[in-house]
C-alpha cells in the first residue's frame, strides 16, 4: 500500500492593504503612498528594498504600530482598520532583530505576556511555554527559567518567535529578524523558520535588506524602490528571472 503524506492545514489568513497612505506632519511626500498589496494565506512574504523605501512603515501599519493616513486593512474578511489597536496586536505575532525580550522577565514569562493579557489560566500558559520553547528547539528544562541575558542572540531571537506564536495568532510580522546574529546563526534561524512554517502554515511578512534571505525564505518578494513604490512582486524564481527593471 502506498504511503500518504497530509499536507498542513493553513492557519494564516489573508492580509489587504488596500490603497494604504502614510503621511507624517511636516514632510512633503508621504512615507508610504496609496499601496495595494494582496498576501495570500499561509505564504511567506518578503519586503525588501534599500533602507528608507518605506518597507518598516508598511510592516507597522498590518497592525497598525504605525497608523495609516488612508486607506484599509483587512485580514481574511474582516476589516480591522477601525478595531482597537491594542486588540488587534494581540491577534497578530510580532517580532523585532534581537527578540525584543523584556530583560526583567524570564524566558517563560516573555512567552506568557499575550496569553496573560488573554485570560488563560497558568497550567494552559505553562503547557504552551513548554510546546513553544520545543518547537523553536529550546529544552523547557533547560530554558524556560532563564533569563534573556543569559542566552545567546539566536537563542534570544528564538524565544522572540516563541512569544509571537505564543496565543496561535493567523499572522506574523517579522521586521529584520535575524539582522542582529552571526551569519551562520542567521542561516540556521532561517532554516529552523522554514521548518516552523512547514509545520504551522501560517502567514508571514517579513522586512528585510538581505536578497538573498529574501530568496531562500520568500513564497513571494515585493521589491520596494526609494518613494515606497513598488516594482515588482512575484515569487522568488520569477523575480530571478524575469527582473521588472534594471532596480531589480
Amino acid at each position: 500500500m502506498s504511503e500518504t503524506t497530509t499536507t498542513p492545514e493553513i492557519s494564516g489568513r489573508s492580509i489587504l492593504l488596500d490603497g494604504v497612505t502614510k503621511r507624517y506632519p511636516g514632510q512633503a511626500k508621504p512615507a508610504v503612498d496609496g499601496i495595494t498589496l494582496e498576501i495570500p494565506a499561509g505564504n511567506i512574504v518578503m519586503l525588501v528594498g534599500p533602507s528608507g523605501c518605506g518597507k518598516t512603515t508598511t510592516l507597522k501599519m498590518i497592525n497598525r504600530l504605525i497608523e495609516p493616513t488612508e486607506g484599509r486593512v483587512v485580514l481574511g474578511d474582516e476589516d480591522v482598520t477601525g478595531i482597537d489597536g491594542d486588540e488587534l496586536r494581540r491577534r497578530i505575532g510580532y517580532v523585532i532583530q534581537a527578540g525584543g525580550l523584556f530583560p526583567h522577565m524570564t524566558v517563560a514569562a516573555n512567552i506568557a505576556v499575550v496569553p496573560k493579557m488573554l485570560g488563560w489560566d497558568a497550567a494552559r500558559i505553562r503547557a504552551r511555554v513548554d510546546e513553544l520553547l520545543d518547537l523553536v528547539s529550546l529544552d523547557p528544562e533547560q530554558y524556560r527559567d532563564r533569563y534573556p541575558k543569559e542566552l545567546s542572540g539566536g537563542q534570544q531571537q528564538r524565544v522572540g518567535v516563541a512569544r509571537a506564536l505564543a496565543a496561535d495568532p493567523p499572522v506574523l510580522l517579522m521586521d529584520e529578524p535575524f539582522g542582529a546574529v552571526d551569519p551562520i546563526t542567521r542561516q540556521r534561524l532561517q532554516d529552523e523558520l522554514i521548518r516552523i512554517q512547514a509545520e504551522l502554515q501560517k502567514t508571514i511578512v517579513i522586512v528585510t535588506h538581505d536578497f538573498d534571505e529574501a530568496v531562500k525564505l520568500g513564497d513571494w518578494i515585493v521589491v520596494f524602490a526609494e518613494g515606497a513604490r513598488i516594482v515588482q512582486y512575484d515569487t522568488p524564481e520569477r523575480i530571478l528571472a524575469e527582473p521588472a527593471d534594471a532596480f531589480v
